[in-house]
């Protein structure tokens, strides 16, 4: 067994690391070294590829070591008379769940010891989040209120689509009363009374009376359920798509704490955090956004954070090591931490995150749970919102019912206590019936190919889909050399009062657009295109690189974090004249979470690389105005369904999608899994 491990290393199959840790395990074995060391080495290689277990079954771990024919056939006739359970619940390497053993075995999955204690702490902690708040009753009335005064009817928006065609059939307005009022039970509407007021109204506020047609038990806005949810819970996830509202919820919700706070004579630290800088900057903006438009007082508002920093930022990085600052002996001086684009956050960096909180802080998660997994190992997102289909226990649905006026609860027959933590926004703000990214992004989620053929023959504007051929690749690249001109027309421009002013500008140009890769190598992953852009870019004298590592235009990414420089995997920086000094040189510009700007010398940047493209993986966080997806011509099981929604959704305002049909077809077919033992321990 050791020996095929050793030739699968020689062919690349799994790394050095995975084989030397077998051969380690074997050695320090003393019952069947050689049955307990392959184990070791398949669960070290596996956790590479993201899974944090595994379970030892012979046809599951020849399927993960990629081996098929005669060479499976024989290994399975070895692995097939093994009696695992006995084998590992004999072991002195793998002992149980209280041993102090490199490997633990818990009956059914083994882990490497420190995952196993991530994951256990892990989920000891959010289920003590997870109990529910006690509210009096004149905190309940009083949060209602709140409630029904921050997520007030959208009357305006009502009156203004209305306006928009006065001739409109009755079936179209009745459609629009439902869409902005959210209301879910149409048939038990006296629509005539409801049709004089619509008809009737000269100014808005005509349509208030509706308040009383349209009880507020016919609707269900998610966003103020997740509101609910978050205030009944000191662990909450806000689930959704782009543009379903995350943001604004969070902030209303923010705004009621804060509200709460100050009845009580309490001032709250709140903190706002992203995986990563490019997200982070994106919290910041749209946070702000969101509070100037929050319906309170300026004394809430101020009390409220605009500003999100990285994880790593608020725990405190030590240089060169994997511990924080802040840890469970040193926690986090706050009273509410958010967290955006959670899907991004591995077991290690939640576990490490959660066990910093104090005892009393409330832990708020926001993300998209049909995204791509962390790319670090664990789908922490992905396995706590795997208890959403359940709905809300009688006790949660009381809770909320009196909270919002709403009755329409999803329910199932069964119930854990996870669920009453959850909540999913349903309705798209961005994307409305006629955006063909909403649409496809929906029909890839529902994995039914028929669905999505049918969002592209129905012509979207907003969508193109391009066969990968080589004069469309040609086009492609062509498309991209006109977009990327724009953001180094910029840099050379002389109308700028600072140099910094100029790079933000740069920055902000550049990101209008982006091209997104499934794959990393070849014509159709990151480095062959980024060569081909650069290459036709010198071409049209749009740069000069003068066959030059750094040169005025280059865009890099950090690829991994440098503490000391305040620089994290995934920043986006560009090369250009710092025409400041008295002798002008290159230096490159980063746009920090907080909007200001850090400069480095070409040669101090950590680890990157060019950045006209980009892996899908990696424009997590990230959003683009128009969006190029370029797909490899053949399939590779890096293309799931997750990861092709994850880069359509990329998209604010255009997509274009070059690949084969049945590359991309296959890709939706195939689903992310990630071994993980996270959901059996939250089950409670």
């Amino acid at each position: 067994m050791l020996n095929t491990l050793e030739r699968l290393c020689e062919k690349g199959s799994i790394r050095h690391l995975d084989y030397q840790f077998a051969r380690f395990i074997a050695s320090q074995e003393q019952g069947n070294s050689e049955a307990v060391g392959f184990v070791a080495g398949v669960l070290s290689s596996e956790l590479a590829k993201g899974h944090i277990c595994i379970e030892p079954e012979a046809s599951s771990m020849i399927s993960a070591l990629g081996l098929f024919g005669d060479s499976a056939r024989q290994l399975h006739g070895q692995l097939s008379d093994i009696n695992w359970k006995q084998v590992l619940g004999s072991s002195n390497c793998a002992g149980g769940v209280k041993s102090a053993t490199p490997l633990i075995y818990d009956g059914d999955r083994l882990y490497l010891h420190r995952y196993w204690h991530y994951e256990s702490q892990l989920a000891a902690k959010l289920l003590s989040l997870a109990e529910p708040v006690v509210f009096s009753a004149e905190e309940k009335v009083k949060l209602a209120s709140l409630l029904d005064h921050l997520f007030a009817r959208n009357y305006h928006g009502l009156y203004q689509a209305l306006k928009k065609n006065p001739l409109m059939a009755m079936g179209q307005r009745q459609q629009l009363v439902c869409d902005y009022l959210d209301v879910t039970e149409p048939e038990s509407l006296e629509w005539e009374a409801v049709e004089d007021v619509v008809a009737q109204a000269g100014r808005v506020q005509d349509l208030s009376v509706l308040d009383t047609l349209i009880p507020t038990e016919t609707c269900l806005n998610w966003q103020k359920v997740a509101a609910a949810v978050a205030l009944s819970r000191k662990f909450a996830v806000v689930s959704g798509g782009p543009g379903t509202g995350k943001t604004t919820t969070v902030a209303k919700l923010l705004a009621a704490l804060v509200e709460q706070g100050r009845q009580k004579q309490q001032d709250l630290s709140i903190k706002l955090v992203a995986p990563t800088g490019k997200a982070a900057a994106r919290l910041t903006e749209s946070i702000g956004n969101a509070i100037d438009r929050l319906p309170v007082d300026e004394a809430v508002r101020q009390s409220i954070p605009a500003d999100a920093s990285t994880i790593h930022r608020l725990l405190g990085a030590i240089p060169g090591r994997s511990e924080f600052q802040h840890n469970a002996s040193n926690p986090l001086h706050l009273d509410i931490l958010i967290v955006d684009e959670a899907s991004m956050v591995d077991l290690t960096l939640m576990y490490k995150l959660v066990a910093a909180l104090p005892d009393h802080a409330r832990l708020i998660l926001l993300g998209d749970k049909d995204q791509l997994a962390s790319v670090e190992s664990g789908a922490v997102l992905g396995d706590i919102c795997s208890f959403s289909p359940e709905g809300y226990g009688h006790s949660q649905k009381q809770i909320l019912q009196q909270l919002t006026g709403y009755r329409n609860f999803p329910a199932s027959g069964q119930h854990h206590l996870l669920a009453d933590c959850l909540c999913t926004l349903q309705k798209s703000y961005r994307f409305h019936a006629g955006s063909g990214i909403g649409q496809l992004a929906k029909a890839i989620n529902s994995g039914e190919l028929s669905q999505v053929s049918r969002v592209w023959q129905q012509g979207f504007p907003d969508i193109e889909y391009h066969p990968l051929t080589s004069v469309n690749y040609s086009l492609m690249i062509g498309k991209l050399v006109d977009e990327y001109s724009g953001y180094i027309g910029l840099m050379h421009q002389k109308t700028f009062s600072t140099v910094h002013e100029q790079a933000l500008a740069a920055l902000k140009a550049f990101s209008r657009c982006r091209l997104l890769c499934a794959v990393r190598e070849g014509d159709f992953g990151v480095r062959g295109v980024n060569d081909k852009v650069e290459k036709a870019l010198s071409a049209k004298r749009v740069i000069q690189t003068g066959g030059e590592q750094w040169y005025a235009g280059r865009p890099v990414m950090v690829t991994r974090n440098d503490h000391s420089l305040g620089l994290y995997n995934g920043d986006i920086g560009l090369c250009m004249p710092d025409w400041s000094e008295a002798e002008p040189r290159l230096k490159v510009f980063f746009e920090l979470p907080d909007g200001s700007v850090k400069t480095v010398l070409p040669g101090r940047v950590p680890e990157h690389e060019t950045a006209f493209a980009m892996t899908i993986h990696k424009s997590q966080g990230s959003e683009f105005d128009l969006t190029f997806i370029v797909l490899p011509t053949k399939y590779t099981p890096v293309l799931t369904r997750e990861l092709i929604y994850t880069g359509v959704t990329r998209a604010k305002k255009q997509l274009m999608l070059f690949s084969e049909n049945t590359v991309i077809n296959q890709g939706i077919k195939n689903r992310t899994h990630r071994a993980s033992g996270l959901r059996k321990k939250l089950i409670r």
